[in-house]
């Protein structure tokens, strides 16, 4: 009790998919494991400033993709296709610099999210922005959550940052929220994500949650939630 849990993780198998997903060799987890972790350190540096929402990995015995979920996808891509052929080599050297093997069949897809706004990590990530930019911490709070709650897949959203606030000697925590959100029910589907702003006189957290109504069996990432159902009933 009173332990504070990821939402993620928290309805993981029952409203919410894997990030990584692999089929093949059970015998290579742990290289698979390192080059995973490596690879999403990479592309968080890499990436920075172009508004990424998540990374998913896919491995099979013959395959390796990457998929990079974006509401900047030309930043990535560039003219041409030149900017994601250069991601491309950048990836296979760092790769090699951290001694992780690629499979030889590497396929990587840039794919456009369609509501940033009810993203938490790009919500996250335009915090951080502004910040940075020496925009009033409270302007911002205010200016980004009413952003985020007029959309419509939006029924609730909590944003946090802490830290030396405005330049402050002593750091506080300081939060804005609106709507509803339901972190015990697991059927809501509630994003996360915790993002850092860096400042001349420290680093400032960013924490933001956003509420996206319910999701049911139908709607579903995953098959587990109808036994959770089952289980409710019969008790």
């Amino acid at each position: 009790m009173t332990h504070i849990v990821n939402p993620y993780s928290h309805r993981l198998g029952i409203v919410r998919g894997w990030k990584s997903r692999w089929f093949g060799n059970k015998g290579n987890y742990v290289s698979n494991l390192k080059g995973d972790v490596l690879l999403r350190s990479y592309l968080d540096k890499r990436l920075r400033g172009m508004y990424v929402a998540q990374v998913e990995i896919e491995r099979s015995q013959k395959e390796f993709r990457v998929t990079i979920h974006t509401s900047r996808p030309g930043m990535i891509i560039g003219r041409g296709g030149d900017g994601i052929e250069k991601l491309r080599k950048d990836i296979d050297k760092e790769m090699k610099r951290v001694k992780v093997e690629l499979p030889t069949n590497f396929k990587l897809d840039i794919v456009e999210v369609p509501s940033p706004e009810a993203s938490a990590a790009i919500v996250a990530q335009m915090v951080a922005e502004q910040l940075e930019k020496r925009i009033p911490f409270r302007r911002v709070l205010k200016g980004t959550i009413e952003k985020v709650m007029a959309n419509r897949d939006v029924f609730g959203a909590r944003i946090v940052v802490a830290g030396r606030l405005g330049g402050a000697e002593m750091a506080r925590k300081e939060q804005i929220r609106k709507g509803g959100i339901p972190l015990q029910t697991l059927r809501a589907d509630i994003d996360f994500a915790k993002e850092k702003a860096y400042m001349p006189y420290g680093t400032i957290g960013i924490k933001v949650w956003i509420y996206r109504g319910m999701k049911y069996e139908k709607d579903a990432h995953t098959k587990g939630y109808s036994s959770v159902n089952e289980e409710a009933g019969q008790r």
